[in-house]
């Protein structure tokens, strides 16, 4: 069976290392805010082209600490309207609604599944104050043309950029180019930690003022709380396996495109729609969907075949019973890409003559 994605395999590469940081951390006994944490706050700004990074708990906090200090900050109100892709993974929709914004779902441009300039523009109202775009399966699109709209209008703009480590666009990279952004180092992701872990990178320093307070009870002087706060660090371990992992995912990156770039030469069927990809867009592909007509049949047929797949998603977020109060809205880019999308095996450590037999595979189909 060729695993969807084989975190074992993956995380076996640095086994040592791990355990040495382990032991390190260990005997140092700061568990806590320590130097693993600064270090990696000060590689991961530098490597994607940004002034700051918070290290926080996970992705879901660090968008919700990004819209909390806005509002801290006076530049966003509870119940402004916030522009967001309907067709997101359902954090990003509860991130705004923890702090009291008023989500409205855009449909996303079919080529990339990402939101694109004419649809912020057609979903603009007055009320709108800040667009969060979401780089979707680890693709970059149009972000310099959105950018500049958001800039003229005098809107926020935020990334949510849990999937797209490392990926760049016209010599930026996803965390540079909005107002702030929001990582994820869920295990499975390209940059991935041993459990929770998130990060928020931008150029103000009055925001990361208020995040570092933020993510520590809402203190910058221990038993002092400036605000009302969360509880959201991230720890020393995980800070310590990024630190390992960092240096490498340029290279895991370039395997994962060697890996994508033979699925858009090789397969060839009719049946099955291959990701689109133009010269505005960059991607890292944390994953590879294709679209496929009867998607439970070709899941099965794979698996006669010894390949896995996974959906991401299967449901759109208006559709889900926690948001029942978007069920209302019709939605068909939203509703057909979440109907149609399969995700294939994509890692750095597949092998040639895996990407063989899962090209051949669907092409038999």
């Amino acid at each position: 069976m060729i695993s969807f994605l084989d975190l074992q395999q993956i995380n076996q590469r640095y086994e040592e290392a791990y355990l040495q940081k382990i032991k390190q951390i260990f005997h140092d006994g700061r568990y806590m805010l320590g130097q693993e944490v600064v270090t990696f706050e000060e590689d991961f700004a530098a490597y994607c082209g940004t002034s700051f990074c918070v290290g926080v708990g996970n992705g879901l906090d660090a968008l919700k600490l990004i819209f909390d200090a806005y509002i801290k900050l006076g530049k966003l109100n509870v119940g402004d309207d916030v522009l967001v892709p309907a067709n997101t993974y359902i954090a990003t929709i509860l991130a705004l609604l923890d702090c009291g914004l008023n989500p409205v779902l855009v449909e996303p441009n079919l080529d990339s599944y990402t939101l694109d300039v004419s649809g912020i523009s057609y979903s603009m109202t007055s009320s709108t104050k800040a667009v969060l775009v979401v780089h979707l399966y680890g693709q970059v699109y149009e972000m310099d043309q959105i950018k500049h709209y958001c800039q003229d209008r005098g809107l926020l703009l935020i990334e949510d950029a849990a999937q797209a480590h490392g990926t760049e666009l016209k010599g930026c990279k996803a965390g540079a180019f909005g107002d702030a952004a929001a990582f994820s180092f869920y295990p499975s992701k390209n940059l991935g930690c041993l459990g929770d872990g998130g990060a928020i990178t931008t150029n103000h320093l009055d925001l990361v003022e208020v995040i570092r307070a933020t993510r520590n009870y809402g203190s910058h002087i221990k038993y002092q709380n400036k605000y009302k706060g969360y509880n959201s660090r991230l720890d020393e371990v995980q800070a310590a396996i990024l630190n390992l992992k960092l240096p490498h995912l340029d290279t895991d990156n370039q395997k994962r495109l060697i890996v994508a770039y033979r699925y858009l030469r090789e397969i060839k069927n009719v049946k099955i729609i291959l990701p689109h990809l133009s010269s505005d867009a960059g991607h890292n592909f944390h994953l590879f969907v294709v679209r496929v007509g009867d998607r439970a049949h070709f899941q099965r047929y794979l698996l006669t075949k010894g390949i896995q797949t996974l959906i991401h998603y299967p449901i759109p977020p208006h559709h889900q019973p926690a948001l029942a109060e978007f069920r209302y809205l019709q939605l068909p880019v939203t509703e057909l890409i979440h109907q149609e999308v399969v995700s294939i095996p994509m890692s750095p450590v597949l092998t040639e003559a895996e990407v063989t037999h899962i090209i051949e595979a669907i092409n038999e189909y």
